[in-house]
């Protein structure tokens, strides 16, 4: 786990609140996905740039 990823507890509270429903495209962790855009908001990267330990599937 990286330094600034969600906490265990953090995600305990977090992990309730996403659609379960799938649609489509199969869903990408949504763990490593909200870790991916908190990281892009800290750093302020392009999505182009964000490391792929953090999304592993990009839309693109």
């Amino acid at each position: 786990m990286a330094r600034f990823d969600l906490t265990d507890f953090e995600w305990s509270v977090i992990a309730p609140l996403p659609p379960d429903k799938p649609r489509g495209v199969p869903r990408v962790d949504d763990r490593r996905v909200l870790n991916g855009i908190f990281f892009r908001l800290r750093t302020g990267i392009p999505w182009t740039d964000i490391p792929e330990r953090q999304v592993r599937a990009r839309p693109w």
